[in-house]
């Protein structure tokens, strides 16, 4: 794809490769690159005058920088006036009914000749990943505990009434080691919080430096952005365990992101082979663990095979 900065592992390896005398032929195929994306980054690399030492020297957040300046120097014209017009149009996506499909007739109005609507789509994309970065979060062992409940629910049969009940899908993951936790429970008021955030604790046999939660109402009374209401049972059980809570920010969703993969991950692998409306909420719970326990040997060995 046009001006897509590659990985830069590749790049790396494309200037390897190019410095010890391997073909742009041989390059493309043995690394899965187009003919044109080789060129285009041996050519920056010879622009940049650089050793192959140098290049190795750098880390990978100065290398991207590097090619990305380099490749904004040689742009065309046309790209350029679409760069332009992005910050614009992020001002006004902000406004109630603003679309990018709006925008991208605007900007049509003011240069005719310009990208077509999937183009422009992509070009903003890569834009707005380079305005709005996102850092990547290091994780302390033992530090934090994500906590939440799944989207979708399940079910299970009432024993006394024999009718069918909808259940909650609780997920507990430790950030370092994105060790999972799940269980169903029959709501999420604060009692059946506690309890399975207490059994999360007792499965992974350790007490995490701090628990996050989502700002639900079992978790969280009234939020804030510098000092949110904990629930006083919460509390308590923070205070017994000698931890602290740190509710994640309304509207944030990148301060619970891990919590939210590893839903994404026990709904393909878990959530999908479970037998629903047949059982109690004991007889759900144990098929859980059983699936649960038989994923993360699994996603064990595959990280132990040689890379």
């Amino acid at each position: 794809m046009a001006n897509k900065i590659t990985d830069m592992s590749k790049i790396r390896k494309v200037i390897k490769f190019y410095s010890n005398g391997k073909s742009k032929l041989f390059i493309s195929s043995y690394l899965s690159l187009s003919r044109n994306t080789v060129k285009k980054y041996i050519s920056l690399y010879e622009i940049l005058g650089l050793s192959p030492d140098a290049i190795n020297a750098k880390t990978d957040a100065e290398l991207e920088l590097l090619f990305s300046n380099t490749a904004a120097e040689s742009i065309s014209p046309k790209l350029q006036s679409l760069y332009d017009f992005f910050p614009k149009m992020e001002r006004e996506l902000k406004k109630v009914g603003i679309t990018i499909h709006h925008m991208w007739e605007q900007y049509l109005v003011l240069h005719p000749d310009g990208f077509q609507s999937s183009q422009f789509r992509h070009h903003y994309k890569i834009w707005g990943k380079r305005v709005n970065p996102v850092m990547h979060m290091n994780h302390k062992s033992g530090d934090k505990m994500y906590v939440d409940y799944a989207g979708k629910t399940l079910s299970i049969i009432d024993k006394e009434s024999g009718e069918l009940k909808e259940v909650q899908f609780f997920v507990a993951i430790l950030g370092a080691s994105q060790y999972t936790y799940a269980e169903a429970s029959m709501s999420q008021q604060k009692e059946d919080f506690v309890r399975s955030v207490e059994n999360a604790i007792r499965f992974f046999e350790g007490t995490p430096a701090a628990i996050v939660p989502d700002n639900l109402k079992s978790a969280v009374i009234k939020s804030s952005r510098f000092e949110p209401t904990i629930n006083e049972t919460l509390a308590d059980l923070a205070e017994h365990y000698e931890t602290t809570i740190l509710p994640a920010r309304a509207y944030k969703p990148r301060d619970k992101s891990l919590v939210e993969g590893a839903v994404k991950i026990l709904y393909r692998r878990i959530y999908a082979n479970l037998q629903q409306g047949s059982c109690g909420l004991d007889e759900l719970n144990s098929e859980i663990w059983d699936l649960l326990d038989s994923q993360q040997t699994q996603a064990h060995r595959t990280s132990l095979l040689p890379v």
